[in-house]
C-alpha cells in the first residue's frame, strides 16, 4: 500500500478537503493497468533504458487542473518511480484558482517528496530517482498559464455537482484583505470552497471548458484523467470525445481519440457515483 500524502497542514475552511474523489483518483492511477500504461508511455524501465526508436525518453510533464490539498500531484511526484517507472521522473505542476489551495499544495509536495526521499535512502535506493520534481503552484484559470502541446498528463478533479449557476471566478481574496471583517472573511471562504464543488448545469460547466482546451494543451504522447460522476453523464462525454477530429502523423495515419472508463467507487448509487476516465491519443 502506498502511503497517502499527509494534508493534516490544509486550511479546510477555504480549501476543499480530500474526500472520496481525491482518493479514487490516487487509487486508480496507482492501479497495475495505469502504472503499466504510464510506464510504456512515459516511462524507461531499468537504468539505460531508451525510448522509442532508440532515443531517450524526455521527462513527462504532470499537471492537476484545480490541485486543490495537493494530495493527488503530491502522491503522483512522490510515488514516481512506482506510476512511471524507475527512470519515469516526471515534472509536476499545480493549477489553482484558489491561492490558499496553490500555498496548500506546495506544502504538501514538500513534505510527501521529503519524506519519500527520506525512506528511499534508509531502503538504499537513489534519492534522486525515487521521486519527481515539484515545479510550483500557480495561481490562475484552467489552463490559461500552460503553453499548447505540453502537457503530459493531465489531472481534473473538477467541481462537478450539478448547481443552478457557477460562481464568478472573481479575486474574492482581494477584496476579502481589504475588508478584514470576520463577515468578509466567511464569505471569501465560502466563495472558495463553493468554487471547488459547483459544477452547473448537469455539473459539467467547468469541465466542458476543460474538455475544449484538451487537445491544445495535451502533448501528442500525452492524456488526461478526469473525474466525472454519474449526473455528469458520463457516457455521452466520452462518446462526445471520441468523435473529436483527428489528426493526421505526417504518414499517412490518424491519431484517433480514446476515452475509457478506469476507475470507478462502484459502491454508491444513483448520481453520487463516481468514476475516472482517461482520455488519450494512438
Amino acid at each position: 500500500m502506498l502511503p497517502t500524502p499527509d494534508t493534516s497542514h490544509v486550511p479546510y475552511s477555504r480549501v476543499y478537503e480530500p474526500a472520496e474523489d481525491s482518493f479514487l483518483m490516487i487509487d486508480t492511477l496507482a492501479l497495475p493497468a495505469e502504472t503499466a500504461f504510464l510506464t510504456q508511455r512515459f516511462g524507461g524501465g531499468d537504468d539505460g533504458d531508451a525510448g522509442d526508436a532508440g532515443t531517450e525518453k524526455t521527462p513527462p510533464l504532470v499537471v492537476e487542473i484545480g490541485s486543490g490539498s495537493g494530495v493527488v500531484l503530491a502522491f503522483v511526484a512522490a510515488q514516481a518511480a512506482h506510476l512511471f517507472g524507475p527512470s519515469g521522473s516526471p515534472l509536476a505542476l499545480a493549477v489553482d484558482v484558489n491561492e490558499f489551495a496553490c500555498a496548500a499544495t506546495r506544502e504538501t509536495a514538500r513534505r510527501a517528496i521529503g519524506e519519500e526521499r527520506a525512506d528511499a535512502k534508509k531502503r538504499g535506493d537513489r534519492t534522486e530517482r525515487s521521486t519527481g520534481t515539484f515545479l510550483g503552484a500557480v495561481r490562475a484559470d484552467l489552463v490559461a498559464v500552460l503553453r499548447p502541446g505540453q502537457v503530459d498528463v493531465l489531472l481534473f478533479n473538477p467541481p462537478y455537482v450539478p448547481t443552478p449557476s457557477v460562481p464568478a471566478n472573481d479575486n474574492c481574496a482581494a477584496a476579502a484583505a481589504a475588508d478584514d471583517s470576520a463577515d468578509a472573511v466567511f464569505a471569501r471562504d465560502s466563495h472558495l470552497l463553493e468554487l471547488a464543488y459547483a459544477g452547473g448545469h448537469d455539473g459539467m460547466e467547468t469541465t466542458d471548458r476543460l474538455l475544449a482546451a484538451l487537445p491544445d494543451v495535451l502533448s501528442a504522447r500525452g492524456c488526461a484523467y478526469i473525474l466525472l460522476c454519474a449526473q455528469n453523464r458520463p457516457e455521452a462525454v466520452k462518446q462526445r470525445i471520441r468523435a473529436w477530429p483527428v489528426a493526421g502523423d505526417g504518414g499517412g495515419g490518424e491519431k484517433s481519440w480514446h476515452a475509457e472508463t478506469v476507475g470507478s467507487s462502484g459502491k454508491q448509487a444513483g448520481w453520487e457515483k463516481l468514476q475516472i476516465v482517461r482520455i488519450w491519443r494512438e
